[in-house]
């Protein structure tokens, strides 16, 4: 997994409340048996209406995902994250995850930010009416800043329109900023296991190399 510091990019409003992860992944493209290839199903049903967020051009490539509150509740899928992100989103910002989707995300790279639900409907109303507008998230300072199009020069940006702290538990903060998922986190003890193993009983077994 690649450290996450800081993202960076414009954000896709998505002004609903109680996004499972059915509506997120549906049910039907679960049977593939690869990791990859689902970026194509996010939202699946939603998109079959043409004035579906995801579907407005002016949304193209934006790369954070703001919405409502209690985001990626029902199933425990991983493939709910796992299309999110290769679809191009980055981060998702909402008032509230549920606790199996945010650490699944985390498994992934996939960054949640928590902010209040005030501050989540003005970036919302922002990217509404500027598209284009910009959001700086920084995982070390934990702050989300966002700028409007005409707020934001490479020289001297403006003060940001829309401004908070998030707060994030410190070991998933680790994990995002040292790029660690559960295979680096067990990595990163290999000496610590190689001793431990060194010292065990000969008839016991023993963890490959």
């Amino acid at each position: 997994m690649r450290p996450v510091r800081v993202v960076e990019g414009r954000v896709v409003p998505l002004d609903r409340a109680d996004v499972d992860t059915d509506q997120i992944m549906p049910k039907q493209y679960l049977k593939r048996v690869e990791r990859t290839g689902f970026g194509e199903f996010v939202f699946a049903d939603w998109r079959a209406d043409p004035d579906f967020v995801l579907n407005q051009p002016k949304y193209e490539g934006a790369n954070v995902l703001v919405t409502g509150a209690n985001f990626g509740s029902g199933s425990s899928r991983e493939h709910a994250p796992w299309g999110l992100q290769q679809y191009g989103f980055d981060a998702v910002i909402a008032p509230s995850f549920a606790d199996i989707f945010t650490g699944n995300c985390a498994k992934t790279g996939l960054l949640t930010v928590v902010l209040p639900a005030p501050v989540c409907a003005e970036l919302h109303a922002l990217a509404t009416r500027d598209p284009a507008a910009v959001v700086r998230i920084d995982v070390e300072a934990q702050t989300m800043d966002a700028w409007s199009s005409d707020g934001v020069t490479m020289c001297a940006p403006t003060p940001p329109a829309v401004s908070a702290r998030f707060r994030m538990d410190p070991h998933t903060r680790r994990l995002f900023l040292e790029g660690l998922d559960d295979i680096g986190l067990t990595l990163a003890r290999a000496d610590a296991i190689t001793a431990h193993e060194s010292h065990r009983p000969a008839w016991l077994p023993t963890t490959p190399a």
